[in-house]
């Protein structure tokens, strides 16, 4: 494997998936990165958002994220010899009220990446838009839905469930005016 501060942040969010599975802890990439990746790096986080579907005690994790060099910082775990940072956000794997069903597993040169979908990225950034009003989100949102393919429908009727009709709105009206 190359050196931890030549590999991306989808190699190091699979190398450390890999490590944290071999220890039966189960982890999904989530947030920010997923938009790095969906939207081919036109957005770029910094942090890895790696949520534990597996319900792991914090401190088998810590133990786990030690045994590869990366030591706990306040809610964040960091590493010398990378940029990146780690973060374990609670579960459940939602996006709103809705549980993530879908997990796309993409082969990484340092193991398999475990990512949500398009389409749940978007609900994700979504969220963050609908119920605190992070513009960053909502452009978040528009950059992947311009990069990838997503199920619109999908998002609309999420969007409904979560009784956000009048926001969905925002993000259609910034999506169509980026795909003029």
């Amino acid at each position: 494997m190359k050196s931890i501060n030549k590999i991306t942040s989808l190699e190091l969010a699979a190398f450390i998936q890999d490590h944290l599975k071999a220890k039966g802890i189960d982890v999904i990439l989530s947030g920010g990165t997923c938009v790095t990746f969906y939207s081919n790096n036109t957005y770029v986080s910094m942090d890895l958002d790696l949520i534990d579907i597996s319900f792991t005690k914090k401190r088998d994790i810590r133990e786990a994220m030690r045994e590869i060099g990366f030591i706990e910082e306040g809610r964040y775990f960091v590493h010398p010899e990378t940029k990146f940072f780690v973060e374990f956000p609670p579960g459940p794997l939602a996006v709103g009220e809705e549980p993530v069903r879908k997990i796309n597993e993409i082969k990484q040169s340092t193991g398999i990446l475990r990512i949500i979908s398009p389409t749940d990225c978007v609900k994700d950034r979504l969220a963050g838009y609908y119920h605190w009003k992070d513009l960053q989100c909502l452009e978040q949102a528009v950059l992947v839905a311009t990069h990838t393919k997503i199920n619109l429908k999908e998002v609309e009727t999420w969007s409904k469930k979560e009784g956000m009709e009048d926001k969905f709105e925002d993000f259609i009206d910034k999506l169509s005016n980026k795909e003029l």
